[in-house]
């Protein structure tokens, strides 16, 4: 018996997992991570680090965070505390879906996480206070590989649920992308 739903969105890869609740008078008991049926949702290394970070103020944007090989990674994020929303880029070199985005309402009640594959760019807003999320990464992070996409840049023009209050100096920093980016080289999809 599948302890999740898994659902595809409109970009190859990126997926959607939810949790399903057991529940009694006692409260209720959800599986996180299942090896197998992560496989199945697109997860296909095993998970090398575990994040946990807190944002204080709604409104707060973090990354678009990625890494260069050989340090790419496919993530699992999931919001313990408040509500997120949390975006995938394609940065796949040659994608059919090169720049375009998914956003995903991430909260404590959906029991939703959103299934990151290699080659996209990761961020995500708090749309509450005090919002806590985990994330389960396939490779250690490596500062020499990490870049950045601004999450205002006009060439990805991510729709942001709320008006930004807060971004780091680091991400708020970077330069825009130019039409010389050409993304990851990457194979684009395991589906098509």
């Amino acid at each position: 018996m599948s302890r999740f739903n898994i659902t595809s969105t409109l970009i190859d890869d990126v997926t959607v997992i939810q949790r399903k609740l057991i529940e009694d008078e006692r409260g209720f008991f959800s599986r996180f991570y299942c090896v197998k049926e992560f496989i199945e949702a697109g997860i296909k290394k095993p998970i090398a680090q575990i994040n946990h970070t807190l944002t204080r103020k709604k409104g707060t944007v973090r990354g678009l965070h990625f890494q260069y090989a050989p340090h790419t990674e496919e993530k699992v994020v999931s919001c313990l505390k408040g509500e997120i929303f949390d975006v995938a880029v394609d940065i796949r070199q040659n994608s059919p879906t090169f720049l375009q985005w998914h956003g995903e309402v991430l909260s404590a009640e959906n029991r939703k996480s959103l299934v990151i594959p290699e080659g996209f760019a990761h961020g995500f807003q708090a749309l509450t206070h005090d919002s806590e999320i985990i994330y389960c990464v396939t490779a250690a992070y490596s500062s020499e590989n990490e870049s950045i996409i601004n999450a205002i840049d006009p060439l990805v023009e991510i729709v942001w649920p709320q008006p930004i209050t807060e971004r780091s100096e680091r991400d708020s920093d970077q330069p825009y992308i130019d039409v010389t980016f050409t993304g990851l080289s990457l194979p684009f999809s395991t589906n098509t």
